[in-house]
């Protein structure tokens, strides 16, 4: 593209971007006319301009999205990585942290609940920390609070599994009948998990969540790679693998 040409198509989208009345006084009526016109012609003549464009504002923004993301990991790194109330799978001196934030009632962190078994029982250097972030409504505030006050009795990993594997939708009396099945003080689980503490857990991983700009679930995170969406485990196992070097370097 010629320098001309740029120049014009460069001063037609920065006019077209702002009100008539807004417009560079340095350019006449007539002048603007003709930029706009080399502009629609260039357009019409050649799309991948504006192809190109779309292209690179979005690299544009994709890159600035991963800096903040990156910067927020930092803010955050404690929070992340070293909250002591959260539940934490596998090896809790684990050479690697991998953490989930997840809704209990999201199909897709279900569908991976096997499978992040089956790495945890191979690799015995993985610790896993769960954030739970219930964003799908009521039924998922439900049982994540259930969840969470099961690990005032050390069943965490019980109440998950047991509500997590269960397609219906939970009511209080499902949720108690459950944790007497798995063993657990179903008036002291109603109790917790009215609390003020769950409350707070579980308010404050919506926050980090929020900070850490995740949208979805499940988002993992393993090192400074932040992974969304269901992935296949063998994409978790290759991020493990980086934060060993990385950490080895």
């Amino acid at each position: 593209m010629s320098f001309t040409l740029r120049a014009a198509l460069l001063a037609g989208l920065a006019l077209g971007a702002m009100p008539a009345h807004a417009a560079d006084p340095a350019f006449t009526p007539a002048q603007r006319a003709d930029i706009i016109s080399i502009v629609r012609d260039a357009l019409k003549s050649d799309p991948s301009i504006l192809r190109d464009a779309v292209k690179a504002l979005q690299a544009d923004d994709d890159a600035k999205e991963a800096a903040a993301t990156q910067a927020a990991l930092t803010t955050h790194h404690d929070q992340i990585f070293a909250n002591k109330a959260d539940a934490i799978a596998g090896n809790a001196n684990g050479d690697v942290t991998v953490v989930e934030f997840y809704d209990p009632r999201c199909p897709y962190c279900r569908r991976m609940l096997p499978g992040i078994d089956t790495m945890l029982q191979k690799d015995k250097g993985v610790r896993l920390v769960f954030k739970e972030i219930p964003v799908l409504g009521p039924a998922s505030t439900l049982e994540a609070r259930a969840i969470v006050a099961a690990q005032k009795q050390g069943g965490y990993a019980k109440m998950q599994t047991a509500l997590m594997t269960n397609p219906a939708q939970p009511t209080t009396d499902m949720i108690s009948d459950t944790a007497k099945s798995i063993g657990l003080n179903a008036t002291k689980l109603a109790a917790d998990m009215k609390s003020d503490e769950t409350t707070k857990r579980i308010g404050a991983n919506l926050d980090l969540a929020h900070a850490l700009n995740i949208t979805g679930t499940p988002t993992f995170i393993v090192g400074e790679q932040v992974i969304p969406g269901m992935v296949d485990v063998s994409q978790l196992q290759s991020a493990i693998g980086d934060a060993r070097k990385h950490a080895a370097n």
